[in-house]
């Protein structure tokens, strides 16, 4: 599944970025360049950046809304 369509940048691609030490959404930025451009995908890196701890998802609503499940 694509998280940034502007760099077509898929959610395999930003869980990478978090592997490698990514915690914020401007390291996976610079990482892959998603979240540069339009900016719509950001609360979906963020999410997925709570989801893997590297940084808290700004409210359990919307990861839940993102279809990720709790990270607990």
């Amino acid at each position: 599944m694509y998280v940034c369509s502007c760099h077509a940048v898929t959610e395999q691609r930003v869980r990478e970025e978090i592997q490698d030490g990514a915690s914020t959404p401007r390291e996976i930025a610079r990482g892959c360049g998603a979240g540069t451009d339009c900016g719509s995908c950001v609360r979906r890196i963020q999410a997925l950046l709570g989801h893997h701890g590297a940084r808290p998802c700004p409210t359990a609503r919307l990861a839940a809304r993102l279809g990720l499940p709790d990270a607990a």
